[in-house]
This record gives C-alpha cells, sequence and structure tokens, in this order.
C-alpha cells in the first residue's frame, strides 16, 4: 500500500504541484468565492428581505452590475478550481492517508469544500441557460451551499495557515535559480522527497518506521492489513529497500550518519533537505520556472477566456465577444431579450382580452383602471435596466405612470409597501411584494411603453413593474392587481 502510495506520489510530481501554487490559486479561488458569496446574499436578500429590510434605488444600476459580477466571478471559478484540483493531486497519495482525528476531520472538510463547490458551480452554470434537470429547487438550494462552502473554507484556511503565511509572497518560496523551497515544519502535503511535516515520535518509535514498519493505531493496522505477510528481515550488511523504491547500502545503515525527518525517516531524501550542498543543479530552477510560467499562463488564457466570451451578456464593452452567454443583448422583441413568454405564463388571452382593468387597492379607496384611463393619469419617461438573476441584463427607455402617483390615485402615501399580482395562474413570482423605498422612487413605473412602443405581449403587455435597482424576476409583468399592504 505504501509502495502503491509513493509511486503515485512519484508519478504526479511537477513543478507547478507545490505549497506556493496551491496557496497562488487558493488565493485567487477564495477571493471569487468571496465575491460571488456576497453578491449572491444580496440577490437572496433582494427577493427574501428579512423584515424591516431597506435597499438602495441609487444607483439604478446596482443590481446589474451585482449580479453580473456574481455570475462573471461564478464562471472564472470554473477554470480556478481544476487549477487548483491539479496542484493538490500529490495531496491524495499521502503515506499514511491519515493521520489522526484532527487530519481527518481536515480532510473532510476539504471533501465537502470541493464537492460543495462542484456542486454549486455547475449547478449555477445550468441556471443561466435555465436548465434544471436536478430534483431540488435551484435558488433555495444555491443559497444553502453558499453558506457551506463559506463555512468549510474559513475552516480550510484555518488548518492551512502556517502553509499559507509561510508561502504567502514567492520570493520566499523559491531560491535565486527559481526552485522551491520545501519546508517541512510548516505541515504541507505538497513538498517533495517526502520531506511532509509529520507529528514527532519517540527514539523507539522512529528506528521502527526506519526499518519500514507501519504507524500506530488503526491506521497502521489497516495498511498491515492491505500490504499483507511482512516480508522477511534483510540479512545484516544486505542493501535496504527504502519505502521509496530506492536502496540503502551498509555504509548509510547507521542513522546517526543520516540526517532524520520529523517522523523517522532517514536517507537519501532526508539528506537532500538538510544538506544544501547536495541540491539539485541551477539549470533544474530554469526548468521548473518555465513549466510554472506556461501552466500560469494556461489557467490565466482559459480564465480571462471564459470571462470574455460570456460577460457580453452584461458588460456593453464585452458584447461583441459574447459567445457562449445565455442571453444576447438587442435579440428579441423591441430589441429586449426576453425569459418567460406570454405562452410559457398562460397569458395569451387574459393578457389581451379587451375588457382588461387594473385593480388598485388602497387602505380605504380601491379603483379599477383601463389601460386609457392610467395613460389619462399622466406619464413618465426612465431609462432603467431589466437585469436578470441568470447573469444577463439590457438597459431600456421605459414610459408609465408613476408608482406614487397611482398609489396617490387610492389616497395611499408615497412610501407605502405594496403587493402585485399578476395575470398568471402559476409560478413562484406570480405574486411579489415591493418596499417602500421603491414605490417612493420616481423612476419606479407601472410602465406601458418601452423603447418608444407599446409594450409587446411577452415584454408584459398591457402593463408591467420596472423599478431601479431590482431583480428581472420581480419586475412583475401582466399585472392585473396592486394592493397596499397594511
Amino acid at each position: 500500500m505504501r509502495r502503491v502510495l509513493l509511486d503515485a506520489r512519484a508519478t504526479m510530481a511537477s513543478p507547478n504541484r507545490n505549497a506556493r501554487s496551491a496557496v497562488v490559486w487558493g488565493r485567487l479561488l477564495g477571493i471569487a468565492f468571496v465575491v460571488c458569496f456576497g453578491t449572491g446574499v444580496y440577490s437572496h436578500l433582494l427577493q427574501d428581505p428579512l423584515p424591516g429590510m431597506r435597499f438602495p434605488t441609487r444607483p439604478a444600476q446596482l443590481y446589474q452590475f451585482t449580479q453580473g459580477l456574481h455570475i462573471t466571478a461564478g464562471i472564472a471559478i470554473i477554470p480556478l478550481l481544476l487549477a487548483k484540483l491539479n496542484v493538490v493531486m500529490p495531496a491524495l497519495a499521502q503515506v499514511p492517508p491519515v493521520r489522526g482525528v484532527l487530519h481527518l476531520l481536515e480532510r473532510l472538510s476539504i471533501s465537502v469544500l470541493v464537492s460543495a463547490s462542484i456542486v454549486q458551480v455547475g449547478t449555477g452554470l445550468l441556471n443561466t441557460y435555465q436548465w434544471y434537470p436536478f430534483p431540488f429547487p435551484f435558488r433555495q438550494t444555491h443559497n444553502a451551499m453558499a453558506y457551506v462552502i463559506i463555512g468549510s473554507l474559513v475552516v480550510h484556511i484555518a488548518s492551512k495557515l502556517p502553509v499559507i503565511t509561510r508561502y504567502w509572497r514567492a520570493r520566499d518560496a523559491y531560491d535565486a535559480e527559481g526552485r522551491f523551497v520545501a519546508d517541512p515544519t510548516v505541515g504541507s502535503e505538497l513538498l517533495p522527497d517526502g520531506r511532509e511535516a509529520r507529528p514527532a515520535v519517540g527514539e523507539r518509535a522512529a528506528a521502527a518506521q526506519t526499518a519500514g514498519s507501519y504507524p500506530r493505531g488503526l491506521t497502521g493496522r489497516l495498511l498491515r492489513w492491505v500490504d499483507g505477510p511482512a516480508a522477511p528481515a534483510a540479512p545484516a550488511g544486505a542493501p535496504e529497500t527504502r519505502a521509496d523504491g530506492q536502496f540503502r547500502g551498509p555504509e548509510t545503515a547507521n542513522p546517526s550518519a543520516e540526517p532524520r525527518l520529523a517522523d523517522g525517516t532517514s536517507g537519501a531524501g532526508a539528506g537532500r533537505a538538510s544538506r544544501p550542498e547536495q541540491a539539485e543543479p541551477a539549470t533544474s530552477g530554469l526548468r521548473q520556472r518555465i513549466a510554472r510560467r506556461g501552466f500560469v499562463a494556461a489557467v490565466t488564457a482559459a480564465t480571462v477566456g471564459v470571462v470574455a466570451l460570456t460577460a457580453g451578456q452584461s458588460n456593453r464593452l464585452l458584447e461583441p465577444l459574447n459567445v457562449f452567454g445565455a442571453r444576447q443583448r438587442h435579440i428579441g422583441p423591441q430589441t429586449l431579450p426576453v425569459n418567460r413568454t406570454a405562452r410559457a405564463a398562460g397569458v395569451l388571452a387574459t393578457a389581451t382580452a379587451a375588457d382588461w382593468t387594473l385593480t388598485v387597492v388602497g387602505k380605504d379607496v380601491t379603483r379599477t383602471f383601463s389601460r386609457a384611463e392610467l395613460v389619462a393619469l399622466g406619464t413618465a419617461t426612465a431609462d432603467l435596466p431589466i437585469s436578470c438573476v441568470e447573469g444577463w441584463s439590457q438597459t431600456a427607455s421605459w414610459r408609465g405612470v408613476r408608482m406614487r402617483d397611482l398609489l396617490a390615485s387610492v389616497q395611499a402615501e408615497p412610501e407605502t409597501p405594496v403587493r402585485i399580482t399578476s395575470l398568471e395562474q402559476s409560478g413562484g413570482y406570480r405574486v411579489t411584494e415591493m418596499g417602500a423605498e421603491y414605490v417612493a422612487d420616481p423612476t419606479t413605473l407601472l410602465a406601458l411603453e418601452v423603447n418608444g412602443q407599446t409594450l409587446d405581449l411577452d415584454h408584459g403587455f398591457p402593463a408591467r413593474v420596472i423599478a431601479p435597482g431590482r431583480p428581472g424576476v420581480l419586475q412583475t409583468k401582466w399585472i392585473g392587481k396592486i394592493e397596499v399592504i397594511r
């Protein structure tokens, strides 16, 4: 078993797979996760606010920015996560696999972090295309998984803090020739030549491990069972086969003649760790530096590529490069993309009925308005973005009745929260609520026109809500009723 794990580590050896690389890619990945977490929580609270919460209505493009950043950072996580997993692969073949209870808990937390990250990124990517092949509700699960990821990330950072501190700066990680500097005192599982720091053992246990025995406890018993019966002891003076597959002759059999690592092992690996004069030639540093730079360049190109080819759905500057974005800007009825059509919502008949009216319910007064009567109340124009949780957004010119003027017609105060009901018969956003801060904003409209034309049926005809800084799912279409929340 030990031989298999050691051979696997040797196979996976690479200049890119060291503690410094793990810190670099982990740092970038951590930043991306924090950005996604903050912007994701903001989006979730906009849709499910806590009691008493109020949100800014300025700048009007605030949600356009935060959600665009959320999706962009989430897409950037994909190549960064793959790079991080590539770097830490040798840690999967450490010997022994588990060194104690704390080490087991640490590895479990990493398993939770990795698996939750893969699920989160995968389902989030599918959500941008509005494809839901999984059996659980996306939004609630996505929100819950975010806290799992951040919690396990905090645990992981705390457990790896000595490694992070030691290899935070490149100048502390590489020598003048560009070779990685292995420090076995920080507990990293990505040090070459078997130099990982392990808990120190007593002199007798150290001698036993040097002779090829196993660690004590359940781990040792498990490894002995997997490896089978022990080989017979070698005759005195015969060459000894070490755990890494190398031979040690009688001239080095005296343990005092060679440096010893913290786990009691000795030999050429320990000698290299303590005798600088036996270090690799300087030319190897150049090769390592070139390999590292090539890896960094490849991951950087992949990250920039996926971002540039998708961010155009929310960023005007990158719009010409939007190849893989789920929504293309300026494509759709009245040059606006559509998420949910009137046919999908089941409002083809009710929204186009000649007798359609809007019911506005105040505290003491209730009125109904035809479309012509709404226009008679007076209209205003506002340039506001329609920004969807899937990441796409686009600014349009909207014209309609100010929400506060509509409430004034039923003798309601301008700063009053309202409940808005769509003509849809089902759907999670058929009924939405709007906070008083949005109702009082002069740019919040009951929109009747967009870009100088009567609303297209797929954009909410006969009337829809448009407000600054709100997710598109809350900009209710095909409105049938607005009522003051008492």
